[in-house]
């Protein structure tokens, strides 16, 4: 579902379909012929013209009568009735026909008004025959409101007597009592009554309610639905039970659009509600009712009562300007206001933010003015980057774009080009129909608002019918044959709406400062000192992007349940494509049933089998991408907030978080800007790395995709090439013989079970290639950038999803930096180790091994770069062989070079971290035995933890043979390297033991000399000695983490989630909580939401105490590779990363390595373990309700034991070759 699959629509096929002559009969080849003859055939019988006509006329009356009671409404006749239309029976149909002569009249109403209401009735009736008279597509627009529009409530009910009194005198007195002097009165008035303060329980329940409401609010005002929003909170008001769901965002946001409209009267409204829930006004409140005064240009005692209230209140005049988000217009409009009170009055500009410097310690130097210091710039033009920025405008603007897919185009057979017709026949059907059942939606949704209660409606009008139509369409076309989670579709329908809808409108704004910012990556221009993008950027005085409140994942989620069961009504087509020879019946595309997942129940929604082989003949070659999950065609916006980032016009989060969740959002809204400096620098600076295709393995890849696949090179073979259902006595039908027994039938279930699971699979692995692979050939000539965001604990992510460096070893392989640079004296031994590294045939050997055996096999490098799939396919047998084959065509190109130091090289090299969690925790504790192991300490050869702790496993179960253990005895000559590796690479990662037994299964199952029936047993075995090995090698790291995962466990049962700071100054929380379940009941099956991260239940303690170390640690790496990032940038280096691996040009790989060594000595230089003991100290142990708690004191005590540290000096760190390497 990630892209989205749709073939090109064409008007009018339906038409061209039709057997000529023959409307009502069917076509043959599965064309659609006559299938919508039931419902659309011009020559349909009597009976069924006359059943047409009764729905018309009946259709008729209905309108007829809403007319009667409309024109009753608005006073025209003072009391009208309308008599029984007389109907006649049809002859032989047994319906009845309306007698158009039969008159309607009026009972009881004076002759004068009734000839008045009569002839408007009779006007109304005449046009609404003529409209039916009239073909369809040709129906004049109406402009009439709709019913439920006209009975929304203005008037509020309120609750209490003496303001429900003042109320209706001043609306009687209204006239001689303006109702401006009347809100300077109301103002006046203090809460009278206190607002219910509801226990933790209830209002831990009621936040999610007051999250839909508030939400719900905010999206009919920006759907331009105010009259609503105002009806639903005079509803809700009017109850006294649901007034504690009601806070004075709700009451600020509805004053603040009848203020934007000079609606004083129903702002006045708002005010007594605000009144009667005893609440007080705040900044926002005085600033809508004064905007409205300002538009509506009323005289200034009124004004001036409102400030002299305002200041009576503790609000400051100038607190207006500075500390209430308005848009200019809005502001000029306020200050109108006050200056008609106070015409000297003049707002004070912002004082200008005292300096924001970074205190941390270790960015000193990265802030610190340097004239001398030559920030890299871009290889463009000043115009040609303008000319991108356009591009990557238009994409955004687009919101969507299409890209031409790779699969292997097929012949143009008659089969084909008949089913490519009758897809675009059948999709031209389909819009209108989706638009009429989106219509009947809206309309439904209205009415449910109507009534006063939350419904859908203004998130279905944020987007045009057409848009949703498309929408739902190409969700559609990207459904796999064996369907989807309808929950999972849910999720995705609603997600797509909410990124669309956050589209911002400041291009021109943006457009003159984006040229500005320009100027300092161009390659021909200057600027007047050297900065940073972010601040160059803030320089310019763009205006700050106001943060979006998210919507709630349960808002989402119904959103996207209600479109979905939308395409499940409308979507039809012609029972002939299933069943040519059958009737002619319309029958549904999509057929939602329930299936098992992981032993669950769930609901899927699956296409029909005859519309899935109708898509598979139509081969239609296009895919449809969001704007957001393909690369952009201009350098990113840098970073400058939370929430101000990466793409042009959709707004993107800093860190990334599931929809609704806001802890971490807050966290960081809290924080002093100048504390995430470093973050956001760093993020802008990888995400400024140019990037392009190596169109010369994209052709391989493609070759081979086209063909049958290859699994063994990453290469997903084509469904095609799944298992088949088991034929004969082992089909599933088996299962129904009678001589079959209970075993064999299970046995036939398992099998087929596996295949389905292989089959799915296969699809996953084949779609996800698909999509970057067609990314790569839509891109291959041009210039792309990465934007970068980052998780909760600080690591960094592409925001692409689909195309990106992170992937895989082929998705690696596809991509080289757009910038070359010559590779100077040492570039080519550097490209030399960098491919011994990525076959994985020297790991053990020294750096000048590596390069003397890159020589040794010149011949075969020569030989894969030159005949990669004819030669001897040396590249094939690396560990990465897709990057191998790369390197090896950048060496080809080298050595055939006439001077290979001038050579400009585009090709990344990497250096990886040995095991770098474990050297992170070496160095927290200063454990030299465990840094020898991991390189933080010099040696001649590569120290491989992984082989270390085999060879340990292996003495242990050497004495355990020799004392006659079974197991001990039956894996002799089975433990390597290979199957210890993956756990101790996790353990640091808060595997537990049962992780690292299933990791270690998996292994010996590889094994195909090993007894299986040992394999469980074997299994036990292994990890208990692994994690044993660990804690005698690694004694430091092990008390390390035992101390972070009590701490988390007792911070966890005070009632907390676990928060620290990173050293870079990245404020992080864990969201782990217990589970929160929310019901979504109704239509095709009820949905239970199950989410972790609901803030307003306790902490998991399981996940909180297994889930901080790793944490911990993850957020040392991602700074210690920030402040490399950072430090490269400054020296001009083309820097990005992959976590623990690094990325640079082939001629700053020394200098990168120089910067990585110093960086890591700076970090663990701090005193890391003490700050974090401090911080968590403060914020858990220092209140005076909760310290007398036993599990604080506890906790106070844990905290104040930090372990520790051994004698290990980081300053070995730098002389370490194989540290990163």
């Amino acid at each position: 579902m990630s892209a989205l699959r749709c073939g090109r629509c064409a008007a009018g096929l339906r038409r061209a379909l039709w057997p000529k002559g023959h409307p009502g009969l069917l076509a043959e080849e599965g064309a659609l012929g006559g299938v919508w003859g039931r419902k659309r055939s011009l020559s349909a019988n009597a009976c069924e013209q006359d059943r047409r006509k009764d729905c018309g006329h009946a259709e008729l009356l209905e309108v007829l009568e809403a007319r009667v009671r409309q024109l009753q409404a608005e006073g025209t006749a003072e009391e009208v009735t309308v008599k029984r239309v007389a109907m006649a029976q049809a002859p032989e149909a047994g319906g009845i026909w309306p007698l158009r002569q039969a008159p309607v009249e009026a009972e009881g109403a004076a002759p004068e008004l009734s000839s008045h209401w009569v002839q408007k009735l009779d006007k109304d009736q005449q046009l609404i025959e003529k409209r039916w008279q009239q073909p369809e597509g040709k129906q004049p627009k109406t402009v009439e409101k709709p019913i439920w529009e006209k009975r929304l409530r203005m008037e509020p009910r309120l609750l209490s007597r003496k303001l429900a009194g003042q109320l209706q005198q001043w609306e009687r007195k209204r006239p001689q009592s303006p109702w401006e002097e009347q809100l300077a009165r109301l103002l006046q008035e203090a809460p009278k009554r206190l607002r219910r303060e509801a226990d933790e329980g209830s209002e831990s329940r009621l936040e999610g309610q007051r999250q839909k409401l508030l939400a719900f609010l905010e999206c009919c005002l920006l759907t331009g639905h105010l009259t609503l929003a105002h009806h639903v909170l005079v509803v809700q008001h009017s109850r006294a039970p649901q007034q504690q769901l009601l806070t004075l965002p709700m009451y600020n946001t509805v004053m603040l659009g009848w203020a934007r409209q000079g609606s004083f009267k129903e702002l006045m409204y708002v005010f007594f509600m605000l009144k009667d829930a005893g609440l007080a006004p705040d900044l926002l409140s005085y600033a809508a009712a004064l905007q409205c005064m300002g538009r509506l240009d009323q005289d200034a005692s009124t004004i001036r009562r409102c400030l002299k209230q305002m200041e009576q209140d503790g609000l400051s005049l100038q607190g207006l300007f500075s500390a209430v988000p308005l848009s200019t217009e809005e502001r000029a409009e306020l200050l109108r206001a006050v200056r008609k009170a106070r015409p000297a009055f003049s707002p004070q500009p912002p004082p200008p933010p005292p300096p924001q410097v970074n205190t941390s310690p270790l960015l000193q130097e990265i802030y610190a003015k340097d004239p001398s210091v030559s920030y890299p710039r871009l290889h463009l033009s000043l115009k040609e980057l303008q000319g991108l920025f356009r591009q990557q405008l238009g994409v955004e603007m687009a919101t969507t774009v299409t890209v031409e897919s790779v699969e292997k185009a097929p012949l143009l057979t008659k089969e084909v080009l008949q089913a490519r017709k009758t897809l675009a026949a059948l999709r031209t059907e389909w819009e209108s129909v989706l638009s009429l059942e989106l219509q009947k939606t809206k309309e439904s949704e209205a009415r449910t608002a109507a009534e006063g209660r939350l419904s859908l409606f203004p998130y279905l009008c944020l987007l045009s019918e057409k848009d949703l139509v498309g929408l739902l369409l190409q969700t559609l076309q990207a459904l796999p044959p064996h369907g989807e989670s309808l929950l999972f579709l849910a999720h995705e329908l609603g997600l797509r709406v909410l990124k669309r809808k956050r589209l911002r409108n400041q291009v021109e704004e943006l457009e003159q400062r984006y040229s500005e910012y320009l100027h300092l990556l161009a390659s021909d221009t200057q600027v007047a000192e050297p900065c940073l993008p972010r601040q160059h950027w803030e320089a310019l005085g763009m205006p700050e992007v106001p943060r979006e409140q998210p919507w709630p994942v349960s808002v989402l989620v119904q959103l996207g349940k209600q479109l979905a069961e939308v395409l499940v009504r409308a979507v039809q087509m012609p029972s002939s494509l299933a069943a040519p020879r059958g009737p002619s019946t319309l029958i549904p595309v999509l057929y939602h049933v329930y299936s098992f997942r992981s032993f669950r129940q769930i609901g899927i929604l699956k296409p029909h089998p005859a519309f899935t082989q109708l898509q598979e003949t139509a081969a239609e070659r296009t895919l449809i991408f969001e704007s957001t999950e393909v690369p952009m065609l201009c350098p990113p916006l840098p970073w400058t907030s939370p929430h101000s980032g990466a793409f042009l016009l959709s707004p993107t989060k800093m860190m990334r978080s599931l929809e609704g969740t806001q802890q971490h959002q807050l966290l960081l809204e809290r924080c002093p800007p100048a504390e995430l400096h470093g973050a956001l620098d760093a993020l802008t600076q990888l995400g400024n790395c140019a990037w392009r295709v190596n169109g010369r393995v994209l052709d391989l890849v493609l070759d081979l995709f086209r063909d049958k696949g290859c699994p063994r090179l990453g290469v997903p073979a084509p469904p095609t090439e799944a298992p088949r259902s088991p034929e004969g006595r082992q089909a599933p039908k088996g299962c129904l013989l009678p001589e079959a027994s209970p075993a064999d039938k299970a046995e036939m279930r398992r099998e087929l079970a596996r295949r389905l699971k292989v089959a799915r699979e296969m699809q996953s692995l084949r779609a996800d290639a698909l999509y970057r692979l067609s990314l790569a050939q839509h891109l291959r000539n041009h210039i792309f950038w990465l934007p970068h965001n980052m998780d909760f604990r600080g690591r960094t992510y592409p925001c692409s999803p689909h195309f990106n460096h992170l992937g895989s070893d082929l998705a690696r392989a596809l991509l080289e930096f757009a910038q070359g640079r010559p590779l100077g004296p040492n570039g080519l031994d550097w490209l030399k180790i960098h491919l011994v590294n990525l076959t994985g045939f020297k790991k053990r050997e020294s750096l000048q091994a590596r390069r003397d055996y890159a020589d040794a096999v010149m011949e075969d490098i020569l030989d894969s770069a030159e005949r990669p799939m004819t030669g001897r396919k040396w590249w094939m047998e690396a560990d990465e062989p897709w990057q191998a084959l790369a390197c090896c065509m950048e060496i080809a190109q080298v050595v055939h070079s006439p001077d290979p130091t001038t050579y400009i090289s585009h090709f990344p090299v990497h250096q990886d971290g040995s095991c770098n969690g474990l050297q992170h925790y070496a160095a927290l504790g200063r454990d030299s035995t465990g840094a020898a192991s991991v390189n933080l300490s010099p040696s001649d050869l590569p120290q491989d933890v992984y082989s270390e702790v085999a060879a340990q496993v292996e003495v242990f179960r050497r004495q355990d043979a020799r004392q006659g253990v079974r197991v001990a005895q039956v894996l002799e000559g089975f433990i390597s390297r290979k199957v210890v590796k993956q756990t101790v690479m996790t353990v640091v990662y808060g595997v537990t033991r049962y992780g690292g037994r299933l990791q270690i299964e998996k292994r010996l199952r590889e094994l195909e000399d090993f007894p299986q029936e040992f394999v469980w047993e074997a299994s036990h075995y292994l990890v208990r000695q692994v994690f044993n090995s660990l804690q005698e090698m690694f004694s430091g790291t092990r008390s390390i983490q035992r101390w972070l995962t009590e701490s988390a466990r007792l911070i966890s049962l005070t009632g907390s989630a676990v928060e620290w700071i990173t050293p870079l100054g990245v404020p992080i929380i864990q969201p782990y909580h217990r589970d929160s379940k929310v019901m979504i009941k109704g239509g095709l099956q009820s949905l239970t939401l199950s989410s972790s991260v609901d803030t307003n239940q306790k902490p998991n303690t399981l996940k909180q105490k297994n889930g901080f170390p790793p944490n911990f640690i993850h957020s040392l790496d991602s700074t210690h590779m920030m402040l490399t990032a950072l430090h490269c940038y400054r020296k001009g280096l083309t820097f990005v990363s992959v976590h623990d691996c690094f990325w640079t040009h082939a001629a700053d790989v020394e200098v990168m390595n120089q910067v990585c060594r110093e960086q890591f000595i700076r970090l663990h230089s701090q005193p890391i373990l003490q700050d974090l003991s401090r911080f968590l100290i403060k914020r858990f142990c220092s209140n005076s309700r909760t310290s007398k708690s036993m599990w604080v004191s506890r906790l106070k005590d844990t905290l104040l034991s930090v372990p520790p540290t051994g004698t290990f000096d980081l300053e070995q760190v730098k002389r370490s070759t194989f540290f990163f390497s």
